[in-house]
């Protein structure tokens, strides 16, 4: 895996060298200091020379780099390197330069209890915290019983939660975000239309745990092609359940990763999302969606130059999504020419301004009611050039948030939580459709 690990400040200056195999020469760190931090050309996080490979990252003003011998997954080198960074956080509140000149010893600790022989081992934070202190404090000596716990969590199945939780209320809130991609041609043919999303929690339960959780009662998984019920037991006591009615058909997801807190064996036999939650907030799951995506908005863009001194627009926005329902923070822009003197606008909803700076007209409209429909009209007056250039004609992009909508179609059946104290919780759900790339050619 890796053969050392090396921090820079962006002087290039050398802040942390540690070496986990003797490949790692430190001559290695003048290569990256030259080859990269000087050389303003490189834009990849990957460099390979010869049988050298630094991967490298950026956070704040350091440099933390990888670096590796001979072909190693590139995937878990990163994940490694921003793992490491969200420790730093954890630890010293940011993770820059003075942080790591500030905590050398601690940085070098962390290091070796979280790399052996150049291979990741447990990195999770709530472990650490157990037995690494901050600023050099340490614990006083463990018991015997203390240092079973802390083995045990280290080395054993529960490594993302401790013992002991207690919580005066027992609250589990659930959040399915989606991000909604779209491209649509100039002829109105739908280029791209696809979800990536994920379902964030926040655990606040007693003692541990046992949740289930139901997703769709017809689910199918990548290339599986095979339908899946998913439990059609009731929410219960789940608050908020208004997503779109599309989300109770049959939703089709691929690339879906779950936390390491899932238990595998019984989500491969019936698809039941089985696991005891880390304390706090986590990503349960995330996942892409290509088909059946239910699109929150509907464009028309019509856009006539008329001549070399004006363009005309005319913008139709309607919502695809129920009335009760309404997104928030809608901004639209279009692009206007480069050489645009001046422009006049009318809104059915919102306002539009011009924004010389961004060559375009920004349409802001607070609140989009669904099943409603705005419109802008606008003209643009053109300066006059001397080396006219036709206009390359940029796609319109939109930016919202829409609550208890997916585009996806997915839609929580039940959260069900047992423990041995058989105390009562309550359950929370919301949904959000966001805006990734939402755009319209003219």
């Amino acid at each position: 895996m890796l053969s050392g690990i090396l921090l820079f400040n962006q002087k290039g200056e050398l802040l942390i060298l540690r070496a986990f195999r003797q490949d790692m020469r430190p001559r290695l760190a003048d290569v990256f200091r030259i080859q990269v931090i000087s050389n303003a050309q490189i834009r990849s996080p990957i460099l390979t020379l010869g049988s050298t490979t630094f991967s490298h990252i950026k956070s704040e003003n350091i440099y933390i780099v990888g670096v590796s011998k001979g072909n190693v997954n590139s995937a878990l080198v990163f994940e490694f390197l921003y793992k490491l960074v969200s420790l730093g956080r954890s630890y010293f509140g940011r993770f820059d330069e003075e942080a790591v000149k500030s905590n050398f010893v601690m940085v070098y600790e962390l290091l070796d209890e979280i790399l052996d022989f150049g291979y990741p081992q447990n990195t999770e934070t709530e472990t650490l915290k157990m037995y690494i202190t901050t600023e050099g404090v340490k614990s006083q000596r463990p018991t015997p019983e203390d240092s079973s716990k802390i083995t045990m969590q280290a080395t054993g199945a529960l490594s993302w939660r401790r013992d002991n939780i207690k919580y005066r209320k027992n609250e589990a809130f659930v959040d399915v975000i989606e991000d909604v991609n779209l491209l649509v041609s100039a002829t109105g043919t739908v280029l791209r239309a696809d979800v990536n999303g994920a379902i964030e929690m926040r655990a606040y339960l007693s003692g541990t745990p046992e949740c289930k959780f139901g997703l769709n009662d017809r689910l199918t998984l990548g290339e599986t092609g095979a339908d899946t019920t998913l439990g059609a037991a009731p929410v219960g006591n789940m608050h908020g359940n208004k997503a779109s009615k599309a989300a109770a058909g049959s939703v089709t997801l691929e690339d879906v990763s779950l936390h390491q807190c899932v238990k595998l064996s019984s989500f491969t036999s019936d698809r039941t999302i089985s696991f005891i939650p880390p304390d706090g907030s986590f990503q349960l799951m995330t996942y892409r969606a290509t088909e059946n995506v239910n699109l929150p908005f509907k464009v028309q863009a019509i856009v006539n130059e008329v001549g070399k001194t004006k363009v005309e627009y005319s913008i139709a926005i309607k919502a695809n999504y129920g009335s009760k329902l309404f997104a928030t923070n809608v901004v639209v822009k279009i692009p206007t020419p480069l050489n645009t003197a001046d422009i006049s606008s009318r809104t059915s909803q919102g306002k539009a301004k011009y924004e010389p700076s961004e060559n375009a007209i920004v349409w802001k409209i607070a609140r989009f009611t669904g099943q409603s429909e705005f419109v802008l009209s606008a003209e643009a007056s053109l300066s006059a050039m001397t080396n006219q250039k036709a206009w390359s004609r940029p796609p319109l992009s939109m930016q919202f948030s829409l609550l208890m909508f997916t585009s996806s179609g997915l839609l929580v059946r039940y959260l069900k939580v047992f423990e041995k104290n058989n105390y009562s919780s309550v359950k929370w759900v919301r949904y959000m459709t966001r805006a990734g790339s939402y755009e319209i050619r003219f």
